[in-house]
């Protein structure tokens, strides 16, 4: 039987994966030097906390979350979104009463069931962060100019930052009450789901992907000339820091976000390097969820990262990461396999990486093998060798060689 794996899901394995590890190591490295701490929060959750957080209206919770019943009957959802997750686990273990802000980091597999295709996958990684505690736009300048840093330590610089206020409970209902009257006349001719969003949640209209409604709301009411003073307070604040931190942005007053819970701030960092889903990055306000999940009233702040594009754009980069063993021990004999075992665990103690021969190979192949895992160093063991003391080692990237006493192998400079 041939076994392959579900539609919309894909392994990760070498030279990939190196890739990956790059990502998540400069992400802990990044977000660690602005004071985020690693958080890990399951992959499965009470399906409430995903209705709740992200909307009923939402394409999430219409149509694409992994929802079944547990032997208990009670309605388990895989995680599609990570921000929801950790505030539960925010609420639940009491973070609130640390000092403010609260900041956390997370990385891991999140689940949609939607149409795969470039850089979108029904099984997807993210990386992401979160703020709790401090409702200052200084913050949400800061959080930005580090996901500005993160990327550009990954060396990606052809980007384009857009940002947006979509106001708050006291002026979002003007602007809502405005996009009613100007889609009352289009409604017949908007999507089926538009024309459920027209009455549920018309803000919905503006982030729907299907050609003839983005024809349709040409021309439509900006969020920005409907904000309360507070909030257009806000979102100058925001852009004074960002100019202050020397960072590029464009207004994108049509940049809702796809997630009900964003209040004023909401951004997106996209590329043109991954055609119609182009956003690699992606966040906002969340000022009221923590209190509306039964917390204290804690505004909030965050972001995911798609870890799908973002190896896709490094990829086309050509970015190639390998990791190749630093020593390969060709050896030739049993007691030479002896000896290059205990050799090769002495080496590994300090770091070095060490390859071993196996299956009785010739030192042709062993020779051979050592190439293609573009290995520094070919260290040589066979009977003359043990009976010398001495053994041969040749530099694979300068072609160097010679020879050194077996007892003095741990110390070869050359290894380090």
């Amino acid at each position: 039987m041939k076994y392959s794996a579900l539609k919309g899901v894909h392994d990760l394995f070498p030279p990939d994966i190196y890739i990956w590890q790059k990502v998540e190591s400069i992400a802990d490295e990044v977000f660690s030097a602005y004071g985020f701490h690693e958080l890990r929060v399951p992959i499965i959750e009470s399906t409430d906390i995903f209705v709740r957080s992200i909307g009923e209206t939402t394409d999430i919770v219409e149509k694409e979350m992994y929802t079944f019943p547990d032997k208990a009957n009670r309605s388990i959802t895989l995680r599609p979104e990570g921000t929801a997750p950790v505030v539960r686990c925010y609420i639940e273990n009491h973070l609130y009463n640390q000092p403010s802000p609260q900041k956390f980091f997370y990385s891991g597999p999140m689940f949609r069931y939607e149409r795969p295709q470039k850089g979108r996958f029904r099984q997807f990684y993210q990386i992401g962060v979160e703020a709790f505690g401090v409702p200052e736009p200084k913050l949400d300048a800061e959080i930005l100019s580090m996901l500005k840093l993160f990327l550009e330590r990954l060396g990606l610089k052809e980007l384009s930052f857009e940002v947006n206020s979509i106001g708050c409970e006291k002026c979002r209902p003007d602007y809502k009450k405005a996009l009613i009257d100007f889609f009352a006349s289009k409604t017949v001719n908007l999507c089926p789901d538009c024309k459920r969003r027209y009455t549920q949640n018309p803000l919905r209209i503006l982030d729907c992907k299907v050609d003839s409604c983005i024809e349709l709301r040409a021309g439509a009411p900006q969020v920005t000339n409907y904000l309360c003073n507070e909030c257009k307070e806000h979102f100058e604040e925001f852009q004074s820091s960002l100019k202050l931190l020397n960072i590029s942005y464009i207004i994108n007053p049509n940049m809702v976000r796809g997630l009900d819970y964003y209040t004023r701030t909401t951004f997106e960092v996209t590329s043109e390097h991954l055609g119609a889903q182009k956003a690699v990055a992606a966040g906002g306000r969340y000022d009221r969820l923590v209190e509306e999940f039964g917390g204290p009233p804690t505004p909030a702040i965050g972001f995911a990262i798609g870890m799908e594009r973002l190896v896709e754009i490094l990829k086309n980069k050509s970015e190639t990461l390998e990791t190749s063993p630093k020593v390969v021990l060709a050896t030739i004999g049993k007691e030479a396999d002896k000896e290059g075992l205990s050799i090769a665990e002495k080496l590994r103690a300090k770091g070095i990486s060490v390859e071993l021969g196996y299956g009785n190979s010739s030192l042709k192949s062993q020779m051979r093998r050592a190439d293609r895992l573009k290995a520094d160093y070919v260290v040589i063991i066979g009977d003359d060798e043990l009976k010398s003391g001495r053994i041969k080692w040749k530099n694979l990237k300068d072609g160097s060689q010679g020879e050194i006493g077996i007892w003095e192998i741990e110390g070869f400079k050359g290894f380090y």
